[in-house]
């Protein structure tokens, strides 16, 4: 029995190359992923900071400078630093499903293009916060931000790239939630040390900065030719987007491709309701399965509360911000790497090599607390650095594997009619799990334990072994042809083979450009 498949790639089918204009499109594009990559880096620093804690959740404050009895596990378990935290990503869910029809409807630019205002909002906000219900509405704003973002976003990296680099440039979203996470968590290092216990309002303001680059960038970034297909009468112009796109005129098959996806796609007036047809089941258990796996390797756990994890080890406010800093550069280099290899050595070969790494780097982290840190006291300098060193090779795992993987993946394998329900399934799922780990883990700190560790652990085996079995090889496989690789393989052939191609209204249509 094969497991996986591996199809015939058809990069010859389509010319093009890689052009400056497609280039800058993509980078500005992908700033979506900054402001999502800061704000997850800022709340875990903010959080850890005295003056916000005493400012905003002063029970947590007391808990942690004057209760001596209490857990190291449990100091920071507070249902509302945890609201705190995981408001904008119950924002971002809702959110997800209003920027469905929007990107479905008018393209993937305006959806863009709110994603960024609605940021701006909810980073002026914040820093101008005076009580803790100020603080929270503007998270909200953030998640609404973030929730346009992470929807449209990826779908455009995804059809402006060329197929044969499509990895390299849709992972270009996860590279920049790198470098926002590592941003964020430079300006917390530096303003904790501000005088004035006022250094927090920087820090959350600062979310203005990339929010401003995407909001002004989307004002002047074109569509995707595909989109210019499914919004615009006059085909010349998608077309002659797709010539510029591409650097040549030569696009005949690639554009016959996009018309032929396009009359499918006017077929489905619900996508919501199509998706669960049977002959798109494998894309729908991918939607769910691919950002609920992301979520439970317990990465967030690591970006949102790394600080407070650190200190909870017995590490220093500076010392947990530095360390903070370190492991968001660990997992910025190997998404860059990921970025380079992605493409050559295929998808499934880097979901195997960072799940193990993943796995035995949370299982050793997992040993050392149970064995070394009790409910008082820290770990010694040595295995706290060694937590340290083992938290960054869990970090490097994920960065090279599930964290750009889990955005590429979705993004690819969405036939048109249903691409812009699917991406919203996608980013829907990662939202709802996103919130309940971050409403949970400091609870599950404080009573599992180093057991979390394991928790974890247990869950990348899992995805690991899932994605040997039941994720096909997607590397070099045109995206508008993506529905071959379904067919192909050992398990969801018997669903997408047992269902013909029909309209909504049970007509055959034709599925390929001959």
């Amino acid at each position: 029995m094969a497991v996986g498949a591996v199809v015939s790639s058809e990069v010859g089918k389509y010319n093009g190359q890689i052009t400056s204009f497609v280039v800058l499109s993509c980078m500005i594009a992908a700033t979506g992923g900054i402001i999502f990559g800061y704000d997850i880096g800022i709340s875990g620093g903010v959080t850890s900071m005295k003056p916000f804690l005493e400012k905003f959740f002063p029970k947590v404050y007391t808990r942690m400078i004057k209760d001596t009895k209490i857990s190291n596990y449990c100091k920071f378990d507070s249902q509302l630093l945890t609201s705190f935290t995981s408001s904008l990503y119950i924002a971002g869910l809702i959110a997800t499903f209003f920027a469905s029809p929007v990107t479905r409807a008018f393209g993937r630019i305006p959806s863009i293009l709110i994603g960024g205002v609605a940021f701006l909002a909810g980073a002026a906000l914040g820093g101008a916060a005076y009580n803790i219900y100020m603080l929270i509405i503007g998270r909200v704003m953030l998640g609404v931000g973030v929730g346009f973002a992470n929807q449209s976003v990826p779908l455009y990296l995804s059809e402006m790239a060329p197929s044969r680099y499509r990895g390299a440039f849709n992972m270009g979203f996860q590279f920049c939630v790198g470098v926002g996470v590592l941003i964020a968590n430079l300006l917390n290092y530096g303003t904790q040390k501000i005088h004035g216990g006022w250094g927090w309002r920087i820090s959350l303001a600062m979310a203005a900065v990339p929010a401003s680059i995407l909001t002004l960038g989307a004002l002047f970034l074109p569509e995707t030719p595909n989109s210019l297909i499914q919004h615009n009468k006059d085909p010349d112009k998608a077309k002659k987007m797709l010539q510029k796109v591409r650097g040549t005129d030569d696009i005949q098959p690639e554009f016959n491709d996009l018309v032929t996806a396009n009359e499918i796609s006017k077929t489905i007036k619900h996508p919501f309701k199509n998706i669960l047809r049977q002959k798109y089941r494998p894309q729908l258990v991918m939607a769910i399965l691919i950002p609920f796996f992301q979520q439970v390797t317990g990465i967030n756990v690591i970006s949102f509360y790394a600080p407070i994890l650190f200190r909870t080890i017995g590490f220093g406010e500076s010392a947990s911000l530095m360390s903070a800093v370190v492991t968001g550069s660990v997992g910025l280099s190997m998404t860059f790497l990921s970025l380079l290899i992605v493409d050559k050595v295929g998808r499934r070969t880097v979901f195997a090599i960072g799940g193990v790494q993943m796995f035995v780097s949370q299982i050793l982290v997992g040993s050392i607390m149970a064995a070394k840190l009790g409910d008082h006291g820290g770990l010694s300098k040595g295995y706290g650095f060694l937590v340290l060193i083992l938290i960054c090779s869990y970090v490097a795992g994920f960065g090279l594997s599930w964290g750009p993987l889990g955005w590429l993946i979705p993004s690819e394998i969405f036939p048109l009619e249903i691409r812009s329900a699917g991406q919203s399934i996608t980013v829907a799922v990662g939202f709802l799990f996103t919130f309940i780990v971050a409403q949970t883990f400091l609870a599950m700190l404080c009573h599992m334990k180093s057991g979390t560790f394991f928790f974890f652990g247990g869950w990348v085996a899992v995805m690991t072994v899932f994605v040997y079995f039941f994720l096909p090889e997607t590397k070099n496989v045109p995206i508008e042809t993506m529905d071959r690789i379904w067919k192909q393989h050992w398990f969801w052939k018997r669903y997408v083979g047992e269902e013909d191609d029909k309209d909504t209204n049970n007509n055959p249509i034709i599925t390929e450009c001959i």
